[in-house]
């Protein structure tokens, strides 16, 4: 499995969120390369795992750029820098910058799925209106909603409905994409249809970014090239904090279980390791 690092695509530095005297999280600190593999378009996925409570929402909502820390910095790459620059400098990361789907798969009620798509698209300037509409048209395909384009959201099956929410952000974003609990509550054929989002968003673009959190340990395991666990951490005199922080990073990569078309030994080995760092944060 060969792989080199490129240019950093996601750099968080000592990152906290409080609310008045509560503090949140704090002190969360990593970074995420560009990852390039030989002959293939590899786009980037990153899962966050943890216990209930301990600020995987808070820490979204700040990737987004829907909430300003209290402290640290959020940069991620300036696709709007000079154009063929392969590797785009880092800015300070802004409400619009990141696509965010929440686990309820919010839609507009009033719009069809075509009428999504192009809203979706709206303030991309770099293309005319027929080149919107020949990528929603691809995407449409691609994603297997092609011959439902005309229905409203309270038309579709729960499928589609996922898959419309996710690709209206798709369209909508530049590159990131923020799922949070992407697989709560679907049956196994959703789930499937979930993996395969990830995996059409993943070749789609180089520097294409997929975030999420999810308790299926496993999944997480089986997607991620990059996991993260965020809780508590262990005090000097042995008792948890209560302010959640990232306690364990786990590089899939190096590991040599990214990117597996199956779910193997040491995967299973991962999954142990990841639900012991859980339980002691």
């Amino acid at each position: 499995m060969r792989y080199q690092h490129a240019e950093a695509i996601l750099q968080v530095d000592n990152v906290g969120v409080a609310y008045g005297d509560k503090q949140i999280i704090q002190n969360i600190t990593f970074k995420e390369m560009d990852v390039l593999r030989p002959d293939k378009v590899q786009g980037q996925t990153i899962a966050f795992v943890g216990r209930s409570g301990r600020g995987k929402s808070t820490l979204f909502r700040s990737l987004a750029g829907l909430e300003r820390p209290t402290e640290g910095t959020i940069l991620i790459s300036d696709l709007d820098a000079q154009e063929g620059d392969t590797h785009p400098p880092l800015r300070g990361v802004r409400e619009g910058d990141v696509g965010f789907v929440s686990q309820n798969y919010v839609l507009f009620r009033h719009k069809t799925i075509q009428q999504a798509m192009e809203f979706a698209m709206r303030k991309r300037e770099d293309v005319t209106d027929a080149e919107k509409q020949t990528i929603i048209d691809q995407h449409l395909k691609d994603w297997g909603l092609e011959q439902v384009r005309d229905q409203y959201p309270n038309e579709l099956s729960g499928g589609q409905r996922q898959r419309t929410a996710i690709l209206e952000q798709v369209l909508s974003s530049t590159n990131y994409i923020i799922m949070d609990e992407p697989f709560s509550g679907l049956d196994v054929g959703n789930i499937q249809n979930v993996i395969n989002a990830f995996k059409l968003i993943n070749l789609s673009h180089e520097l294409a970014t997929i975030i999420f959190c999810t308790h299926d340990i496993e999944l997480a395991v089986e997607l991620a090239d990059s996991l993260y666990v965020i809780g508590y951490p262990t005090k000097p005199d042995g008792t948890l904090d209560n302010v959640g922080t990232l306690v364990k990073h786990f590089d899939m990569k190096a590991r040599g279980v990214a990117w597996s078309d199956h779910f193997s030994r040491e995967h299973q080995l991962l999954v142990e390791e990841v639900k012991q760092a859980i339980m002691e944060s």
